[in-house]
C-alpha cells in the first residue's frame, strides 16, 4: 500500500504524512522527477557499478546511465520503476533486503533523498549495504542537517480518506553519521554538504 500513496504522491495527487506525535507534511515525491541541486555533486562520487537504493522515479539512476556509470536502481514502487525504464534507466521492483544482483561486487551504494532512514533502523540497512558492496566500496548517504535529532518515528500516508498504517522509518543527523557508519563496519566516514544538503561518504 506504501507504493500506491507513493505513486499518488508522483502523479500530482495530494498526500500527506502524518507522524505519530502529530505533526503533518505533504508527500512531495513529484520533485524527485527533476534534478535536484546538488545532485551532480553526488554523481561525482560514483567512479563504478552504483546501485541506487530507493531510487524512485530514477533522476540519479538515469544520469549516471547517461554519464556511461553502470547502475542499477531499485525500489518498491512499481511505477517509480517504469519512470526509470522510460527514461533509460535500469531497475528492478525490489527491496534493497531481497535477493539482489552483484553481492559484493558494488561500488557504490546511493541513499539520497533521506533514505537512509528505510526500515527505521540504519544500522540494519547500513550493515546489508556492507554486504553488498565490494571492498573498498562506498555508501553515499544524504542525512538531515546538523542539529536534528536521529532516531526512529512511526509515520501513516494519507491520501483523501484513505489511510495507510503506521510504518517505521529513521531519521540520522549528520552529527550522529560518524559512529553509525563506524558501528556498521565503516570505519572512514566523511562528512559534507553542499546547496543546503549533507551527506555522507562511507567507506
Amino acid at each position: 500500500m506504501i507504493g500506491a500513496f507513493y505513486e499518488d504522491s508522483l502523479s500530482g495527487r495530494s498526500v500527506t504524512i502524518e507522524y505519530a506525535d502529530g505533526r503533518v507534511r505533504p508527500l512531495t515525491s513529484a520533485r524527485w522527477l527533476r534534478p535536484i541541486e546538488g545532485d551532480d555533486h553526488i554523481l561525482a562520487r560514483c567512479e563504478g557499478p552504483t546501485l541506487d537504493v530507493g531510487s524512485g522515479p530514477g533522476r540519479l539512476t538515469v544520469a549516471l546511465t547517461r554519464m556511461g556509470i553502470p547502475v542499477l536502481g531499485i525500489d518498491i514502487s512499481p511505477l517509480a520503476v517504469s519512470l526509470t525504464r522510460s527514461a533509460g534507466g535500469p531497475a528492478l521492483l525490489r527491496s534493497v533486503f531481497d535477493p539482489l544482483p552483484g553481492i559484493g561486487r558494488w561500488s557504490e551504494t546511493l541513499l539520497a533523498d533521506g533514505n537512509i532512514g528505510i526500515g527505521g533502523d540504519p544500522a540494519v540497512l547500513l550493515r546489508r549495504l556492507r554486504e553488498l558492496l565490494r571492498p573498498g566500496g562506498a555508501v553515499i548517504a544524504e542525512l538531515s542537517p546538523p542539529g536534528t535529532r536521529s532516531g526512529m518515528e512511526r509515520l501513516r500516508l494519507r491520501q483523501g480518506d484513505r489511510v495507510e498504517g503506521w510504518f517505521p522509518w529513521a531519521t540520522v543527523s549528520a552529527d550522529d553519521i560518524g559512529l553509525f557508519g563506524r558501528r556498521c563496519g565503516f570505519p572512514a566516514v566523511e562528512r559534507w554538504d553542499v546547496a543546503g544538503r549533507w551527506f555522507a561518504t562511507m567507506s
